[in-house]
């Protein structure tokens, strides 16, 4: 299991006036950010990546729009930054929203810059975005889907045709030449992943053999990752692990309760990322059919979407950190107790090859981030590569 860092840098000073206001993303005026504390703690955040090359982590770098929850606004931007100040990390985008974005060509002239700029480090998330984001991307929800896979298939040709302009004629996108400068260090594309929550997210990846990977999704996770093996198996081959990515809250101390007061804190980005107006919950068109009938039976559970072992629901926003590790949302405590929670979570899910490590936010301080990155990293992440797939999903 590799170990990736991932911090959605949150101006959480904006944090209490956003909860009061009942939204903390699209409508939430930026009247209310002072510019220059949020740069000073962008740099502190970018402090906190480049700790992880040392500490011999993977690095995860995602975007998201018009919110406090993530000042990130582009991952090309971010990891330009973060490739110049490490060596070894691989950088991984998830994701890029690419049926957001107006020009899939100059997403994979950036993958491809980036892919360069690292030495041929990149992996490459192609994701379909939150729903919040529809908003400010001004986007049509309706075809969204439709659009992200004209997009992924456009990128992937622009990244691995090499003999010269290509024309592109499709239902969204239109070009005369395509030829992208300079191309990517990695033959034929950098790995690409995609996130998702669902048995037919599943099929789908499988189908195309990318790592797909489900953030903060507890018992939702494990039906994706069987669909995909069984996927994989009809269509001739055999997933690993490796095809299999987990994003999830980790706080570490040299005590228990040290490693559980850094997550609980860490926990307040779930309390609060799911606080937004009610109209950008759910445009029309954006999710499916099953998923919405799903949400109407659910009634006013509906944003309860992960359940505890025993499948009782669990409301991301008042849950204690006992609450989120029923879940596995999160994981806490000494690093033994941390490999030990994970081990039993790899052997539940039938083999987890990534693990999205969340390993700052909230209000948690740079010192204690920089200390549950460094104590991972020294006594948690080695021994979590030795984890492959459990001995019965193998056999």
């Amino acid at each position: 299991m590799r170990t990736w860092y991932f911090s959605e840098m949150a101006y959480h000073p904006a944090w209490e006036k956003g909860l009061a206001r009942g939204s903390l993303r699209v409508n939430f005026p930026n009247e209310i950010v002072d510019p220059r504390e949020a740069g000073a703690l962008l740099n502190r955040y970018l402090d906190e990546f480049a700790l992880c090359d040392e500490a011999g982590l993977d690095i995860m770098v995602n975007e998201h729009h018009s919110t406090a929850t993530c000042m990130t606004v582009s991952v090309p931007m971010a990891l330009a930054v973060i490739a110049r100040e490490t060596r070894t990390a691989r950088l991984l985008t998830l994701g890029n929203p690419i049926a957001n974005r107006p020009d899939p060509v100059r997403v994979a002239e950036e993958m491809a810059w980036l892919d360069c700029l690292s030495g041929g480090r990149l992996e490459m998330g192609l994701v379909k975005g939150a729903p919040y984001e529809i908003a400010p991307a001004n986007s049509n929800p309706g075809r969204l889907m439709r659009r992200y896979w004209e997009a992924h298939d456009l990128i992937l040709k622009a990244l691995s045709t090499h003999d010269g302009p290509f024309s592109w004629e499709g239902e969204f996108f239109q070009y005369r030449n395509v030829n992208i400068w300079p191309r990517p260090i990695q033959q034929p594309t950098p790995p690409v992943w995609m996130t998702g929550m669902s048995v037919e997210t599943g099929k789908l990846a499988a189908e195309k053999g990318h790592v797909v990977g489900t953030l903060l999704s507890g018992g939702l996770a494990k039906p994706m990752y069987d669909a995909y093996r069984k996927r994989a198996r009809e269509l001739g081959w055999e997933a690993g692990p490796d095809r299999m990515a987990y994003a999830a809250i980790v706080g570490v101390g040299t005590t228990r309760q040290e490693g559980l007061r850094r997550a609980d804190s860490i926990a307040d980005y779930v309390r609060t990322a799911p606080v937004v107006a009610e109209p950008f919950t759910n445009p029309p068109g954006y999710n499916s059919i099953a998923a919405n009938v799903a949400m109407l039976k659910a009634g006013p559970r509906a944003h309860r979407l992960v359940t505890d072992r025993d499948g009782q629901p669990i409301d991301h926003r008042t849950a204690t950190v006992q609450q989120f590790m029923d879940t596995d949302t999160v994981f806490a405590g000494t690093p033994d107790d941390v490999f030990a929670q994970l081990q039993a979570f790899n052997t539940r899910m039938g083999g987890v090859g990534h693990l999205l490590f969340f390993g700052q936010g909230g209000y948690l301080s740079h010192q204690d981030a920089r200390a549950n990155i460094t104590l991972f990293g020294k006594e948690v992440a080695p021994r979590l590569r030795e984890l492959g797939a459990p001995a019965e999903a193998a056999a």
